[in-house]
């Protein structure tokens, strides 16, 4: 199950405990995003299939995805679609197991959320597990609030 949310208010940018920067991704992170979004979708249970590197590509050329950089390189991502009839999808957020803890996902996420804010997108959304209190919680206290839960289902051929 899952639960769709939406920014109300103002958000809080959360600290990293280290000196820590956004940059976009770029053609030369491919490996690392395709690497990111495997173990993302193994933990989460979503079999992307082969068109996950069309999809890099495709998120690669409108700046669709924002690593987060710590201790000299890339500690966590956030991608965003592109904005239809004046909303947009912050997803995925992924940080690497032992990066986890330090606040680099809240930090991506609040830049990534403020950003498309910025260029005029109205509702910004994200989709969370409701069984996952730690990104719930963070993502509440980014300003995001619950608005739908919803269920995706999965129809293998017989």
């Amino acid at each position: 199950m899952g639960a769709a949310h939406r920014p109300a208010g103002p958000r809080r940018q959360a600290e990293p405990p280290v000196p820590a920067r956004p940059a976009g991704a770029a053609g030369s992170d491919s490996g690392l995003l395709l690497d990111w979004l495997e173990a993302f979708g193994r933990e989460v249970g979503d079999h992307a299939g082969p068109d996950l590197q069309r999809e890099v590509a495709d998120r690669l050329s409108y700046g669709g995805f924002t690593l987060w950089e710590a201790d000299g390189g890339p500690v966590s991502l956030a991608g965003v679609t592109r904005a239809v009839a004046g909303q947009a999808r912050i997803g995925p957020v992924y940080t690497p197991p032992g990066r986890r803890g330090r606040g680099f996902g809240g930090a991506v996420t609040a830049v990534v959320s403020q950003a498309a804010k910025d260029a005029g997108v109205a509702e910004v959304l994200l989709y969370t597990d409701l069984a996952n209190p730690t990104s719930n919680e963070l993502y509440q206290r980014l300003g995001y609030q619950p608005v739908s839960d919803s269920v995706q289902l999965l129809f293998l051929p017989g």
